[in-house]
């Protein structure tokens, strides 16, 4: 069973590889001519899973944490270690001038649709650069949440449990009817249980499960499982 045994009045996501993927195809593209190295959006995306177990060891900032992230995802796909410094320069100006984290997965529209007409409350809680508003919206997903929160508009980062009573607050609803979806445990997961909220873990197959934690395949899973649980409460 997902989440708490009170009755699951709200739920919040991380948007970054839980709502929101990197358009990998764009990136290798961008970077791969800037640096005159072969790359594509497949060698890319297949280092994803070891750039987002690099990502959850480093205890710095959320900024700090991407670059590790970053470099890991490059590293994979064969790039040098000492032109990395070019890709996290290549990638700003990318960045700026179209938001990177673009893409949706399959199924994420309804899943989010079908939560919403059960009557849940949705909202984001990102660890973003003030613009994960921006990104939902061009990706067309904005209007399924009652509430936006970006660690830098509020000031604060995940695991830091003020961020998720930020979205609390705004929802008006308390953190045991609350659940939380996240994609790297450290961050999301502990987070969000440091603020009273269950969590659950999204791991595509293949991708690590931490003991002891709650985890989903997909978004689609997750609605199909929640609203099985609404109806058999």
């Amino acid at each position: 069973m997902i989440g708490s045994q009170a009755p699951l009045r709200a739920v919040l996501f991380d948007a970054g590889n839980t709502l929101l993927f990197l358009d990998y195809v764009r990136m290798a593209e961008g970077v791969g001519a800037a640096l005159g190295v072969p790359l594509t959006g497949q060698g890319l995306a297949a280092g994803a899973p070891a750039a987002a177990r690099a990502m959850e060891a480093p205890r710095g900032t959320d900024r700090e944490r991407a670059g590790v992230y970053f470099d890991a995802l490059f590293r994979h796909a064969g790039v040098p270690a000492d032109r990395l410094a070019e890709v996290r320069e290549r990638l700003t100006a990318m960045h700026a001038e179209h938001h990177l984290w673009c893409g949706i997965a399959e199924g994420t529209l309804d899943a989010l649709t079908r939560l919403r007409r059960a009557g849940l409350r949705l909202g984001v809680v990102s660890n973003s650069d003030g613009r994960v508003e921006e990104a939902l919206a061009a990706a067309g997903l904005r209007e399924c949440f009652d509430v936006v929160i970006d660690s830098a508009v509020v000031g604060v980062e995940k695991p830091d449990p003020a961020i998720f009573r930020a979205a609390l607050d705004a929802l008006g609803v308390p953190a045991g009817e609350t659940l939380y979806v996240g994609d790297l445990y450290e961050i999301d997961v502990v987070g969000a249980n440091a603020a009273g909220l269950p969590a659950v873990l999204l791991a595509p197959p293949g991708a690590p499960r931490p003991l002891g934690c709650a985890t989903i395949g997909s978004l689609r899973a997750l609605a199909d499982d929640l609203l099985k649980e609404r109806l058999a409460s």
